[in-house]
């Protein structure tokens, strides 16, 4: 790794891991005997704010609480001991990792969604957008925004999309680190950076702030697992809340805002 990197990285890590902390506080204080906690990746955001509308309607004596965030920083809480009854992750990755450390009921572990990773823009760009490898070598591409493939999943495929092409080092030193896949995206819809990294569906929802120059090929498909938290004080509630993320209507809010379904489907 350069030396660029590094020295964004550092600063960047420790800013993820004061805001997971503070996270796992909040979501402590909030913790009460109806409410259900679902920690799920940043790319989750408004589909699961969908999902949980719905859950409420069919069981009004609880409460969706939605901890949102990179699927790593989430785990880490989880694994610390913050209170959690479902995890959905951005990535095969974080939840192989979730069962090596037995944090989530194995047999409860499905695929429900995938997703693609694409390189944008701000929508007032003029870069001539060819190849990445020849986008990233313009001397006008001065900072490029990624989530950090040390804990964040989009960051993860980027760079092993990239390694694949290779492209990796020039993206890299330009790299601005981002704690998660929405931050990559609003360093590039406020102009702040040059281009990004972010999936299909995060680009979707700022058609007027920025736009997809490419589409990235990914070794291995965008993959978002879903599990029960081992311990959970609401297991049969958050059996149910995967449930209707595997079912036909959470199927449908998640195609509403760009996913695709599981390869298995």
């Amino acid at each position: 790794m350069n030396a660029h990197v590094s020295a964004v990285r550092r600063p960047i890590r420790a800013l993820i891991l004061s805001a997971g902390a503070l996270t796992a506080l909040s979501v402590q204080g909030v913790a009460h005997a109806d409410e259900l906690i679902v920690s799920a990746a940043a790319s989750l955001t408004n589909a699961f704010r969908d999902v949980a509308t719905a859950f409420e309607k069919t069981h009004p004596d609880t409460k969706v609480v939605l901890n949102l965030g990179a699927s790593d920083i989430l785990l880490q809480q989880i694994a610390n001991g913050a209170p959690a009854d479902v995890f959905a992750s951005a990535d095969e990755t974080a939840m192989d990792k979730a069962v090596a450390q037995n944090d989530v009921v194995t047999g409860t572990r499905h695929d429900f969604a995938t997703n693609s990773l694409v390189m944008i823009v701000p929508a007032d760009s003029h870069l001539k957008v060819r190849s990445v490898r020849e986008t990233v070598a313009m001397a006008e591409v001065k900072r490029v925004a990624l989530g950090d493939p040390a804990s964040v999943p989009v960051g993860r495929y980027t760079k092993a999309a990239l390694e694949h092409e290779g492209s990796w080092d020039a993206v890299s030193a330009k790299a601005v680190l981002a704690n998660n896949v929405r931050q990559a995206l609003d360093y590039v819809a406020r102009g702040e950076v040059d281009a990004g990294f972010v999936y299909g569906t995060d680009a979707a929802i700022m058609p007027q702030k920025v736009k997809v120059a490419m589409k990235v090929p990914t070794e291995t498909p965008v993959a978002y697992p879903i599990a029960v938290v081992k311990g959970s004080a609401h297991a049969a509630e958050a059996e149910a809340f995967t449930g209707l993320v595997l079912s036909p209507q959470g199927q449908a809010i998640l195609a509403k805002y760009g996913f695709e379904p599981p390869a298995s489907h």
